[in-house]
């Protein structure tokens, strides 16, 4: 294995994949790596350290995943449960982030504003990890590329056809894509493609990295040759009054045997979950030989793992 360029980490957060280099992205795969493989190795590498989990949206993946991932460190996690009120509704968030700094060793943060973790982590001194916000899901985008790394080794010159709404996870996908040679094309309908800005700085870092972007609403430029198709579903948490208007804009955008079979011959199909089944994708792709999204689950643990160790200086 080449040697890694980097045993740390840039920044005391991890809010958004804007600040890592590929070298850091490639730090933590090589230490989910490890967690992977040896679990039973590292039963006290944060023993002692305490999570606190904020969510403010439903969650299955990301909950139990940080959990588990910190119980099986040997440290404990404690769940704030704010869907019914929203950080900042009770107390203030600088309030919250100087009591629970008091408290814990680290935060993940689930939230609707992607404002409200940055306004958390600028006012503690621990660290803080974005969950998932309505900008970014950094969590699930470096999980999605450590397991592709599982399946091809090396990422440079992979297509990644993200086909579905510009979203917090689209654009997670992007930045990480573009800074580790991916060419990631995004296929969306007209008026729901992601962010300009990130679409432009992805521009820079794929010229860096050797890797492309590409946004276009034709299905077939999009998909023909991609080792990677990977979907979401049309309306996310908080856009539940757009579920009808969105079906019927997207429902030429669905993953479906045929669209797979436009793809590269190896292709895997990825989705972030929870999936519906008969809407962004077809239940053929979804639990077809091609269907990965479960090797992927599974990783959210061992990633997460590694970006707590990491942060918390526990890996060296």
């Amino acid at each position: 294995m080449t040697a890694l360029a980097t045993t740390s980490l840039p920044c005391k957060d991890f809010l958004s994949l804007d600040e890592f280099e590929a070298e850091h992205l490639e730090l933590i795969f090589d230490v989910a790596a490890k967690l992977k493989a040896g679990r039973d190795e590292y039963t006290d590498l944060l023993r002692g350290k305490r999570l606190a989990m904020i969510f403010e949206k439903d969650s299955l993946r990301t909950r139990f995943t940080f959990d588990i991932g910190m119980t099986d460190m040997g440290g404990t996690a404690v769940f704030l449960d704010h869907r019914d009120a929203r950080l900042g509704s009770r107390e203030s968030v600088k309030d919250m982030a100087r009591n629970l700094e008091r408290w814990v060793d680290v935060i993940v943060a689930r939230t609707y504003k992607q404002r409200a973790i940055e306004e958390l982590a600028a006012n503690c001194e621990i660290p803080v990890i974005n969950g998932l916000s309505d900008h970014s899901h950094p969590c699930q985008a470096l999980t999605d590329y450590f397991t592709l790394t599982e399946k091809f080794g090396d990422l440079k010159g992979k297509t990644l056809c993200y086909v579905g709404d510009g979203n917090n996870t689209c654009h997670s996908l992007m930045v990480a894509g573009t800074k580790l040679g991916v060419n990631v094309v995004v296929c969306t309908p007209e008026g729901y493609e992601p962010d300009p800005e990130v679409t432009a700085q992805c521009a820079t870092w794929a010229r860096q990295s050797g890797g492309s972007i590409t946004v276009t609403p034709s299905v077939d430029e999009a998909v023909k040759g991609a080792h990677v198709i990977y979907t979401d579903v049309w309306a996310s948490m908080g856009q539940e009054d757009e579920i009808e208007e969105r079906a019927a804009i997207f429902n030429d955008y669905q993953v479906d045997e045929e669209m797979m079979e436009l793809a590269d011959p190896g292709a895997y199909f990825l989705h972030c979950l929870p999936a519906h089944r008969g809407a962004e994708v077809s239940a053929g792709v979804m639990d077809g030989p091609q269907s990965i999204v479960y090797d992927n689950a599974e990783n959210r643990l061992h990633v997460q793992k590694a970006i707590m160790a990491l942060l918390l200086g526990a890996w060296n």
